[in-house]
């Protein structure tokens, strides 16, 4: 049997690595264990880690906690204290210069007057404009990856498993862009049960790496709703799309799941700048 190639060997370390952070957010950094689970020395696997994610493992945790914070002051009451407290913070004052810095307004303000607040206005002439929703009609396409169950906010530990064994298998292409296709609603289904589809829309008879999955994405008109900005405002995007602009439409959505288009990502570009396409699949 011939051995792994050694960027593999080092994207499936990874990938346990970014595993364990997901799973362990409201823990504090263990890098000797982090070092174990990577089975890498103590000495270097944080250099390898930045080389191939291009932040820190500190930076990446912040990021992910700052996301997590901002889905529940989007989408809950929960106290800004607590909310801070689970972020890693001591207090409220580091919080909110900190939320401020990567999201452009302190917590209490983007609770209130986020950009995802417009969504919860009624649909205006112009608003088609206003919220960039346009109709496109789709090829089939293929999308390779893995099944993700529980909260959509944590979808992001699927594209990570679904990158890193891409990278690993020296099959990535400038071009490839992810896409997430969500198959339940989150009003209406238990956060731990939602089920989603993480992946990358790949080239016909694409050959997936061992542990990823090709699924086909149905062709025909959709309705896409460029949204920029953080990923916890999704959920009011939605909303806004389905009670709003959908039934004021002459539309009827097909019978498929809805499924989002990352044109960027959280690595790349501030929360703010962050550009997401959610496409309505709708009958002829």
């Amino acid at each position: 049997m011939s051995a792994q190639p050694i960027f593999q060997v080092y994207g499936d370390r990874l990938n346990r690595v970014m595993a364990y952070i997901h799973d362990h957010l409201d823990d504090d950094l263990d890098f000797a264990r982090i070092a174990e689970i990577a089975c890498l020395s103590p000495w270097h696997w944080h250099r390898i880690y930045r080389g191939i994610y291009g932040e820190t493992i500190t930076q990446t945790v912040k990021r992910l906690r700052l996301h997590r914070a901002a889905d529940q002051l989007v989408n809950s009451d929960t106290a800004i204290a607590v909310i801070a407290s689970r972020a890693g913070y001591a207090s409220v004052p580091p919080f909110n210069r900190q939320f401020k810095a990567a999201y452009g307004m302190p917590p209490a303000a983007y609770r209130g007057r986020g950009r995802h607040m417009l969504f919860d206005q009624p649909l205006r002439k112009g608003a088609e404009i206003m919220f960039d929703v346009e109709m496109r009609i789709f090829e089939t396409r293929h999308v390779a990856g893995v099944l993700h169950k529980g909260p959509y906010i944590d979808i992001g530990k699927g594209f990570e498993r679904v990158m890193g064994a891409i990278f690993a298998a020296g099959q990535a292409e400038p071009d490839m862009r992810m896409i997430g296709i969500y198959h339940d609603d989150p009003d209406l289904v238990a956060a731990e049960a939602l089920s989603a589809f993480a992946g990358v829309i790949v080239s016909d008879g694409f050959t997936p790496p061992v542990g990823l999955d090709i699924v086909q994405l149905a062709g025909g008109p959709h309705a896409v709703l460029t949204h920029r900005g953080p990923y916890a405002e999704l959920h009011k995007a939605y909303g806004w799309l389905y009670g709003q602009w959908l039934v004021s439409s002459s539309h009827e959505p097909a019978d498929r799941p809805p499924f989002e288009i990352y044109l960027n990502t959280p690595r790349d570009v501030p929360p703010s700048d962050l550009l997401t396409e959610i496409c309505l699949p709708l009958k002829p």
